[in-house]
């Protein structure tokens, strides 16, 4: 039965698919109208102004990627007068310049009302504290959480990253009842919450966790510490508003994604066609009401798989599997095509080993190697700690076709992160260590 809502509309996929097509072809005539980079590559794809264009006819169109977002700096894509941008944010990228995407009110309208559907799937109501612990600025992360929450019409407690002790004092004198955070940030926190006996004390009952993949057992081990009931996946991207394109709910089988404010691909990233459906791809969007800087087929390197059939928890809007890496976060050691969630898994089916995990590629003899290390859960004894190294060795031989060096290290031993936790380092260019 479908379920009422404030904020997440109840639609069949008939009105899904007559919301998607009026909005693709709006989209066209927007972009070809408003930025010359777009008219040129659609007027090579063979559109013309005045066309309508089917759903089906989306694969003949070109798509946009993040070179097209540097090229055009400072403001690419940009598909109005300036005089109507109202606000910019831009990606924290490491190579290149940064990805900058303008903004009308309009489509911060429509970013607030969409990440407020994401506190609603989430459960919240407009008694709860909502500490935000995610990056402000330039960044869409902070500015996202608080604008839907406001929306929304919780309490927000803007933080940000960092600021430890501002945090653990909030949690405790706001009695917040909410978390917004990287996991890697979660995890940092209630590890300080442990050390200092502060379980207790504070009232979070739910955490929403974006910007990275973690693993079940990254999210058992901040439940237990926090004393959390219930958390969430989020997902988004500068590109697409910012984060709140969509939500893991109560059902936690997978994410509702907002499908009558984008299309969502899965294409095969080598080939760009589709894959069949249930099978992982690469997400390629397609934005169907944002006025300054429109998306048109947009690969996203985001790499997950379209899940069948209705939810149990009564949200009609279809789903995606939760974020499983990137295609471009892939690494190619002795020839064998590696991402840092298949370690993950081979570390889920150890119970003596904690969630924290780091990659490093190096070479010596001529070959490259990898060292994989992990920490031990605090009750592990760590008299057995070769027996385990050899043991995980050995599962990554037969589950991901490598072989790998394992230290097996103290709970805490491993750097710890306010944002973004980075598992894999690559000295292989460096030369022989």
């Amino acid at each position: 039965m479908p379920t009422s809502h404030r904020f997440i509309p109840d639609l069949s996929a008939d009105e899904i698919s007559a919301i998607q097509t009026s909005g693709l072809n709006w989209t066209l005539a927007h972009a070809f109208a408003g930025n010359p980079a777009y008219r040129q590559k659609l007027s090579a794809a063979g559109y013309e102004p005045g066309m309508t264009l089917s759903l089906e006819d989306i694969t003949s169109l070109p798509f946009t990627t993040t070179d097209d977002l540097r090229e055009g700096y400072p403001l690419p894509l940009l598909s109005v007068p300036q005089e109507d941008v109202v606000r910019v944010h831009a990606s924290s990228g490491t190579t290149g310049k940064r990805k900058v995407l303008a903004y009308t009110q309009a489509d911060i309208d429509t970013w607030k009302h969409m990440f407020a559907r994401c506190y609603e799937l989430a459960g919240l109501s407009v008694l709860d504290r909502v500490q935000i612990a995610v990056g402000y600025g330039l960044w869409t992360a902070g500015a996202g959480f608080q604008i839907g929450c406001e929306h929304f019409g919780a309490m927000a407690v803007p933080v940000g990253p960092g600021n430890m002790e501002i945090h653990l004092q909030l949690l405790e004198d706001m009695q917040t009842t909410t978390l917004c955070s990287t996991a890697s940030m979660a995890l940092l926190m209630a590890e300080e919450v442990q050390k200092r006996h502060l379980k207790g004390k504070i009232a979070l009952k739910k955490a929403i966790f974006g910007a990275e993949p973690h693993s079940d057992k990254m999210r058992r081990r901040i439940h237990e510490l926090l004393g959390i009931e219930e958390s969430f996946d989020i997902v988004g991207m500068t590109e697409l508003y910012g984060p709140g394109t969509g939500l893991e709910c109560c059902a936690h089988a997978g994410i509702h994604y907002w499908a009558d404010l984008y299309i969502l691909e899965i294409l095969d990233p080598q080939t760009l066609r589709p894959v069949a459906p249930g099978e992982v791809g690469e997400m390629v969007v397609t934005t169907l009401r944002k006025e300054a800087a429109p998306l048109i087929r947009y690969r996203t390197r985001d790499l997950t798989r379209l899940l069948p059939g209705e939810c149990s928890c009564g949200v009609r809007l279809p789903r995606h599997d939760k974020i499983l890496g990137r295609s471009d976060d892939m690494i190619i050691f002795r020839g064998v095509n590696i991402y840092p969630g298949q370690v993950a898994a081979v570390i889920e089916l150890f119970k003596e080993l904690g969630s924290e995990f780091r990659i490093h590629l190096f070479r010596k003899g001529g070959k490259d190697q990898m060292l994989l290390q992990v920490e031990r859960r605090p009750e592990a004894d760590p008299t057995y700690d070769q027996n385990l190294s050899e043991a995980v060795s050995e599962e990554l031989r037969k589950q991901v076709m490598v072989r790998a060096w394992v230290e097996v290290m103290g709970q805490g031993e491993l750097p710890r992160s306010f944002g973004k936790t980075k598992r894999v380092v690559d000295d292989r260019e460096a030369g022989e260590q």
